[in-house]
């Protein structure tokens, strides 16, 4: 007999590509906490309004021992042990380690320092597309480039190995891959690190891996090879996947929206902060494992049992933002979004993607103000089956 439980809801709306799923409005109005069956097989609650998913976040009850994609990949095992160095997946005193010696390199000061080296980036990278014959590929030839270019100066990667990490990210990041696919992508990103680490450990640079390496060992508690790597792999994935299809997305929205891009220009910190919300391109949610009794909303989650807060749901939460539907550079607070997660497991990375996205759409469309599509809109192909949203290719024109 077929599953009678609902299916999390992963399809969007023909022709409305920037839209989460449409089954997501009813279930917020009429069971905001509902149980549901995930691509991957098993049962869980999905949590679909604002205040609840940012309840079920904040809560230390609810371990994130299952990363953000087990939900949506068939092949892993939710109860699979947590490898060390998953600073996505730790939870208390194991994960705040990780996090504390991170967390220093991303702060507001220490990211505004890294700004004039991303505008140094999109400038030439702007002057190498603007420099071809009125053509190019806005995901290969710039929205891709800028948040791998800093990642890899931020980490310590030599940026000429980007067609290496580049490709086994997406293998990674992808929901319908074989086992056996993702599992050499892990291993020879794995290796790649391990080989890279091992040089760091010799001889550290001033490049936050290294420092990793040396403030885990001053403060007693060394990181082993195992650890580096998953941390290593946790962040240049997740470095560079999220902001280059969000500027690649935002870009692809603007150039739809020509009456609001004058608004976006006049002040990029705010444009940013509504485009994340509206766009929340981390597609399906991410998962929780209640290690008690917990209640959500008005719902009582047994220990054992698993969750999905939906942060694309709650992004479109009327209730906290009225007219959530339509994107409104003039609403009012619009960084209370949780597209980058929230609690203590909030992206370390959020305020490096901001300043990427700030300057990349502000220098693009200051340069390029004619720029347009290049095929038409339909023949575009979407994400639909990796973890962070986004388009496959943004073929794109402009006056030569």
């Amino acid at each position: 007999m077929p599953h009678k439980t609902p299916a999390l809801p992963t399809e969007r709306t023909a022709g409305c590509p920037f839209d989460p799923p449409a089954g997501y409005a009813e279930l917020r109005e009429t069971a905001p906490v509902s149980r549901i069956r995930c691509p991957a097989g098993f049962d869980t609650w999905l949590v679909t309004r604002y205040d609840d998913v940012r309840a079920v976040l904040a809560d230390p009850a609810l371990s994130s021992r299952g990363a953000s994609s087990v939900h949506v990949k068939p092949d892993l095992d939710p109860y699979d042990d947590v490898d060390p160095g998953s600073i996505i997946q730790l939870d208390g005193a194991e994960h705040s380690r990780l996090r504390k010696m991170v967390v220093a390199e991303f702060t507001v000061r220490r990211v505004e320092r890294l700004r004039e080296y991303v505008r140094e980036q999109v400038e030439s990278h702007l002057d190498a597309m603007l420099a071809k014959p009125g053509q190019a590929d806005l995901v290969q030839d710039f929205a891709l480039p800028i948040p791998s270019l800093t990642i890899c100066e931020l980490l310590g990667v030599p940026y000429a190995d980007r067609q290496r990490f580049q490709s086994q990210s997406s293998l990674l990041v992808s929901t319908d891959q074989e086992t056996g696919t993702t599992d050499q992508a892990y291993r020879e990103l794995a290796g790649y690190l391990g080989k890279l680490f091992a040089g760091k450990q010799q001889d550290p640079q001033d490049d936050l891996f290294s420092k990793l390496i040396v403030r885990a060992e001053a403060s007693g508690e060394p990181l082993d090879l195992d650890e580096l790597i998953m941390l290593g792999l946790s962040l240049l994935v997740a470095g560079h996947e999220t902001t280059a299809n969000m500027i690649a997305l935002s870009t692809l929205l603007l150039l739809e929206r020509p009456e609001q891009r004058a608004q976006a220009l006049a002040d990029p910190p705010r444009a940013v902060e509504e485009l994340l919300r509206y766009l929340s391109v981390v597609q399906f949610g991410v998962l929780r494992y209640a290690t008690e009794e917990v209640k959500v909303g008005d719902q009582t989650v047994a220990a054992g049992d698993w969750l999905i807060a939906a942060l694309n749901s709650a992004n479109h939460d009327e209730d906290r933002y009225p007219h959530a539907d339509q994107l409104d550079f003039t609403r009012e607070s619009p960084r209370t979004h949780v597209a980058f997660g929230f609690g203590a497991h909030q992206c370390v990375g959020q305020q490096l993607a901001r300043v990427e996205m700030q300057e990349a759409l502000t220098a693009l469309f200051r340069r390029v103000p004619d720029l347009r599509l290049a095929v038409p809109k339909e023949s575009l192909a979407y994400k639909h089956n990796t973890l962070v949203y986004g388009v496959e290719e943004l073929p794109v024109a402009w006056s030569a």
